[in-house]
C-alpha cells in the first residue's frame, strides 16, 4: 500500500514570534535622544520596539519613529498627584499648611521615586509584556523588574538591562537629602541592581565606579552617548546664525541642551561679553527658559545673546556645525558631573565644532585634550571662560581649521553610535536570542 502523503506529513510550524523589546523612559521622550537611538538600534536587530514614556495632555498618546512606536502612558492611581504634570504634590499639602509639607516630605522620602509612581502604575496595567526592557536610569528600572516578572509568566524572556544614564546619588539632585536616607536609597538601588540581568552605562569612567561600587558580577557595559556618523556638507550650515538674526562677521558660542540652574549659563553670557565679535546662542529647552529670553532683551546683552527653541535630535548635529565653538562650562560639584560625558559634548565632537570645557570635567577634559580639539577653563570664572574661548576662535584660520578636522576625524574613526553600539548589541543578543 502506498502511504498516505497527509498521514506522513510533519505538522505545520507555527511561525516564531518576533522579539519584542521596550525601552522604558520616564519622561515625555519629546523626544529622548539616546532612548530613541537605541531604539532604533534594537529595530534594526529585529526586534520588534516600543518606547514607553510619560504621558502628557499636550502630546499625542502615539507616535511613529520609522519602525519605532513611541507610546505615552498617562499616570493614574494614587501616586498620580505627584506626577510633575500634576504640579508636583496633592492639593491636600497646602490646605494642611506645615502639617501637609511634613506629610508630604515623609511620602516622597518612604515611597521615592514618588514623581513616577502614577506612570508605573498605568505601565502595569496597559504595557504588552516584552522579551527585553531597558530602563533609562534610576526612575524607571524598578517597574522594570516588576514587568520583566510578569512577562516571564506570560511566556515572554523578560530581561532587564539597567541604563545608567547618571550616577544620580552621587549628584546635586541629593545634596540636600539628609546621609541616612541616600545611604537607604543606595541599598534600594543595589537590590535593583542584583535583580537585573545586565547594567549599561555611559562611558568607562562610570563604569570602573560602577564595578568597584556596586554588586555586580562582570563590569558594566559601556554604550557611549555618541552620534550617528555624519558628514559635514561645504560650505558649513549657517543654520544659528540665521535664525538668531545675527549678522555674517559674528563668532557662535553655542550652549546646547537643558538649561537651568548648575549649567554654567551666567558664567558663560559674561564670558562672551569679553570676547570681540561673538555672541551666546543658547539653543535648549528648560525651566529657565523664560529667564535667558529676558536676558535677550537686556541692553548689556543685546545681540550678544540669543536664546532659541530646541530642534529635533537628528538635526542638532547639522546645527551644531553651523556655530564656531561649544561651550560645556557645568561646574564640577558632584561624581555625577565629574564622569558626566552629555549628549551636547558628543554631538559638537560629530559636528567638528571646537569645545570649552570646565577644567574639572574629568573624563570631557580628556578627550579635549588627548585629541586637541578646543579648550579648558574655570567654570565659574569668566575672564577664564572668555580666555579659553579666544584661545579657540582667535587662531590663525589655518590652525583653527586643523583643529575642526581633528574632531571630525576622532568622531568618524572612534567615537561614532555605529562603532559604540556593538557591544550593546552582542550583549542583548546573549541576554534575548533570536529564534
Amino acid at each position: 500500500m502506498t502511504a498516505d502523503p497527509a498521514a506522513t506529513a510533519e505538522p505545520p510550524t507555527a511561525p516564531a514570534r518576533p522579539r519584542r523589546a521596550v525601552v522604558l523612559v520616564p519622561n515625555a521622550a519629546a523626544p529622548y535622544s539616546r532612548g530613541l537611538r537605541i531604539a532604533r538600534s534594537l529595530a534594526g536587530a529585529g526586534f520588534a520596539v516600543e518606547i514607553a514614556a510619560v504621558g502628557r495632555p499636550d502630546l499625542p498618546a502615539e507616535e511613529r519613529d520609522g519602525p519605532v512606536i513611541v507610546r505615552r502612558y498617562r499616570p493614574t492611581g494614587r501616586w498620580r498627584a505627584w506626577d510633575a504634570e500634576a504640579g508636583g504634590r496633592p492639593g491636600w499639602v497646602r490646605r494642611l499648611g506645615p502639617v501637609g509639607r511634613l506629610v508630604d516630605r515623609a511620602v516622597k522620602v518612604l515611597a521615592w521615586p514618588v514623581v513616577v509612581r502614577g506612570w508605573w502604575a498605568t505601565l502595569r496595567r496597559d504595557l504588552v509584556p516584552a522579551d527585553l526592557y531597558h530602563a533609562c536610569g534610576i526612575q524607571a528600572v524598578p517597574v522594570a523588574l516588576e514587568l520583566a516578572d510578569d512577562a516571564r509568566r506570560s511566556g515572554r524572556a523578560g530581561r532587564v538591562v539597567y541604563d545608567v544614564i547618571d550616577v544620580i546619588l552621587e549628584s546635586n539632585n541629593v545634596a540636600a537629602v539628609p546621609g541616612p536616607i541616600v545611604a537607604w536609597y543606595r541599598r534600594r538601588e543595589h537590590g535593583w541592581v542584583r535583580r537585573a540581568d545586565a547594567i549599561v552605562t555611559v562611558n568607562d569612567a562610570i563604569a570602573e565606579h560602577l564595578a568597584r561600587t556596586w554588586p555586580v558580577r562582570t563590569r558594566p557595559t559601556v554604550l557611549l552617548n555618541c552620534q550617528p556618523r555624519w558628514t559635514p556638507p561645504v560650505p558649513r550650515p549657517d543654520h544659528l546664525r540665521r535664525a538668531a538674526g545675527l549678522p555674517p562677521g559674528c563668532r557662535i558660542v553655542l550652549f546646547l541642551g537643558r538649561i537651568g540652574r548648575e549649567r554654567g549659563l551666567d558664567e558663560a553670557a559674561e564670558a562672551v561679553l569679553r570676547v570681540d565679535d561673538a555672541a551666546l546662542v543658547v539653543l535648549g529647552f528648560g525651566p529657565w527658559a523664560e529667564r535667558l529670553r529676558a536676558r535677550d532683551a537686556e541692553p548689556r546683552f543685546a545681540g550678544r545673546h540669543v536664546t532659541l527653541p530646541p530642534v529635533h535630535p537628528d538635526l542638532v548635529v547639522e546645527w551644531t556645525a553651523s556655530a564656531d565653538v561649544s561651550i560645556v562650562a557645568v561646574p564640577a560639584n558632584s561624581l555625577n558631573q565629574r564622569l558626566s560625558t552629555p549628549n551636547k559634548f558628543w554631538e559638537s565632537l560629530t559636528a567638528g565644532t571646537p569645545i570649552v570645557v570646565g577644567r574639572d570635567l574629568a573624563v570631557m577634559r580628556s578627550i579635549v585634550e588627548a585629541e586637541g580639539i578646543g579648550a579648558v577653563a574655570d567654570p565659574s570664572d569668566p575672564e577664564d571662560l572668555a580666555a579659553a574661548l579666544r584661545s579657540v576662535l582667535d587662531q590663525a584660520p589655518d590652525a583653527y581649521a586643523a583643529m575642526r578636522a581633528r574632531a571630525l576625524a576622532a568622531a568618524a574613526s572612534r567615537y561614532d553610535w555605529e562603532t559604540a553600539v556593538g557591544p550593546y548589541l552582542a550583549l542583548v543578543a546573549g541576554l534575548v536570542p533570536n529564534g
